[in-house]
């Protein structure tokens, strides 16, 4: 069997692009490395957050000069995505939420030492940040 390498893109998807766009570049101080009116893409670590409009991936994406299609995605529900942070700038975290007048819906410590920040974006998704010991590969 192929070894898989890590996860490369991770998706949400936004009813408001704009209030998604103020919202991680705002208040978690994220840098668009590209956008356009249907998607943003967010640099984090070694891989990337997809921002997508919901709708706007429903038909196969044509690529210029013959690179190739992207089949139709899209998504629905508030979904989860859990961001890595450092154990010492935790407390840094949570002002920063308070900062920007959002709510942290729940902080677990975990067993091996790992501590989660959980609150929402704009559209409900359920974002984490967590240090590490999570899991045994972090």
């Amino acid at each position: 069997m192929p070894e898989l390498k890590g996860i490369v893109e991770t998706v949400l998807y936004t009813c408001d692009m704009a209030a998604a766009r103020r919202f991680f570049e705002q208040v978690l101080g994220l840098r668009a490395h590209t956008a356009d009116h249907r998607f943003t893409a967010y640099p984090v670590g070694s891989s990337m957050l997809l921002i997508f409009a919901r709708g706007e991936t429903g038909d196969t994406v044509v690529l210029p000069r013959n690179m190739g299609t992207i089949p139709p995605h899209d998504g629905s529900g508030r979904q989860h995505v859990a961001l890595a942070v450092a154990d010492d700038d935790l407390h840094a975290w949570q002002a920063q939420l308070k900062a920007h007048g959002v709510a942290v819906e729940g902080h677990t410590r975990w067993p091996k030492g790992a501590t989660s920040l959980y609150f929402r974006d704009p559209d409900g998704h359920l974002l984490e940040l967590v240090s590490p010991g999570i899991w045994p590969n972090y």
